[in-house]
């Protein structure tokens, strides 16, 4: 069976974005030839689901590529039907149905790449099998938050923790069955 795996970053107090969706804090850590290891995360996986509007902000900042690269299917959930376009489907269902369906059929991992709403909805539930997190070294005090109030408890199994030159750490999780 297919895993849905996060890959996500958030600020010491756990936030994704400043207000207004401001990703402008993530900067602090680029370095030259540093991905963090998404690309080798990237290549176990054929599907992302991501949720309307970081699709558009990542389609502003850096292009249609960044997920339809011809290589993978792009589920975008939003609430208003669109055509598909490419490999990449607007879904308007349900989601727990689709990332069901999804697991049960043939293909290397799934990757939700956020946001917060789409990433709640899936810990409701309980679909969310993997979760790396990289940890900024900033505390934005306001903004949103990774993980909401009203979301089932879920106990993870520690898999590894990296640090970086630039403050980052990463933490990688699994749920336990």
């Amino acid at each position: 069976m297919r895993k849905l795996s996060l890959f996500i970053a958030m600020s010491l107090d756990g936030y994704i974005a400043k207000p207004n969706d401001d990703l402008s804090f993530l900067k602090m850590v680029e370095k030259e030839g540093e991905d963090y290891g998404y690309a080798d995360f990237t290549s176990q996986i054929d599907t992302i689901i991501i949720g309307r509007k970081t699709y558009d902000y990542v389609l502003k900042e850096i292009g249609p590529s960044h997920y339809d690269n011809g290589q993978r299917d792009v589920y975008v959930i939003t609430g208003t039907e669109r055509s598909k376009v490419g490999r990449t489907t607007f879904y308007t269902g349900d989601i727990a149905e689709l990332i069901n369906h999804l697991k049960s059929g043939k293909g290397k991992n799934i990757y939700c790449d956020g946001g917060a709403e789409i990433i709640n909805e899936l810990l409701k539930h309980h679909l969310i099998d993997e979760f790396t997190i990289s940890v900024i070294p900033i505390l934005l005090g306001n903004g949103t938050k990774l993980f909401k109030d009203g979301r089932p408890e879920q106990a993870l199994e520690f898999i590894t923790a990296k640090t970086f030159e630039t403050g980052l750490v990463q933490l990688k999780y699994e749920r336990k069955k």
